[in-house]
């Protein structure tokens, strides 16, 4: 398994992405999931892009940004051919978006369609420069649960188009990550890891929260720790060769967190160590 950091974890930070690639070169990243605020600004300077990232060892697996889903034809096609030519710049193969902005029970059949379509519609423009378009598992989008999850898939009905699958994210919906990763593995683009202290604090994760400098981050937990059993989900990825999933730490403390959550996952890997729960270390 290919694991990568975000950069979005360091959102209120004041750090330079040469900071991030020598920490996460230290320790044993293999790549920087790019932010799209972060990935547009840098690619504004010459010194950055994907050469100069690999003089790390590192690469960019997929930018993460927001397309829309509810504007018009051209506004989609303006976003997508942009995201796609940053992401180009760092030679990431994945861009990521979300389905929409609404719960899956309160969207129309018709509405639904139109978001398919306009997704369709940059997978095109996705594929015309040889990536993939990634919609993640997330609250209040058409991909909130497992089956919503499978029916979007359906109606895109593309072959540029996969899931970005936050784990979490699913077991939040009230589905079993194994099962639902099960059945939708072959769609399966890269993986979100992150975990919470129980099913009281997963609004913690909310966009306005997450976003805001002041917000509250009690609640978000390393991996090993909080309440979502990564033990028994991550025992069936490790060894999958061409897997790729990033750490998505949005609390404070984060070079300690992403650290000790780096070592406890190869340790896993290596089949010497079994991760430890909360004041093991």
């Amino acid at each position: 398994m290919k694991i990568s950091l975000c950069t979005i974890t360091f959102r209120h930070h004041l750090l330079s992405l040469k900071d991030i690639a020598l920490w996460a070169q230290a320790n044993d990243f293999q790549g920087i999931e790019l932010w799209g605020a972060h990935a547009r600004n840098l690619a504004k300077h010459s010194l950055y892009d994907a050469e100069w990232l690999a003089g790390f060892g590192l690469s960019v697996p997929m930018v993460s940004d927001y397309l829309p889903t509810d504007a018009n034809e051209a506004a989609v096609r303006d976003g997508a051919q942009h995201l796609c030519r940053i992401a180009r710049h760092w030679n990431a193969r994945k861009i990521r978006t979300f389905a929409g902005n609404r719960a899956s029970s309160e969207v129309s059949s018709d509405e639904r369609d139109a978001i398919a379509s306009r997704l369709r519609t940059m997978c095109d423009i996705a594929a015309s420069h040889g990536l993939l378009l990634l919609v993640e598992t997330h609250p209040n989008t058409l991909a909130d649960s497992w089956s919503s999850t499978a029916r979007l898939i359906e109606l895109v009905d593309h072959a540029s188009f996969r899931i970005n699958f936050d784990a979490l994210h699913v077991w939040e919906a009230g589905d079993d990550p194994v099962a639902a990763h099960q059945a939708l593995r072959s769609h399966v683009g890269h993986y979100h890891l992150k975990n919470v202290r129980s099913r009281a604090d997963l609004r913690v994760f909310d966009p306005a929260n997450v976003y805001a400098a002041a917000g509250r981050r009690e609640g978000m937990e390393p991996l090993f720790d909080g309440m979502m059993d990564y033990n028994h989900f991550l025992s069936r990825l490790l060894d999958e060769p061409g897997v790729e999933a990033s750490l998505e730490w949005f609390g404070n403390d984060c070079f300690n967190v992403l650290g000790r959550d780096r070592r406890l996952l190869r340790g896993l890997s290596e089949r010497h160590v079994e991760p430890l729960r909360v004041g093991a270390l």
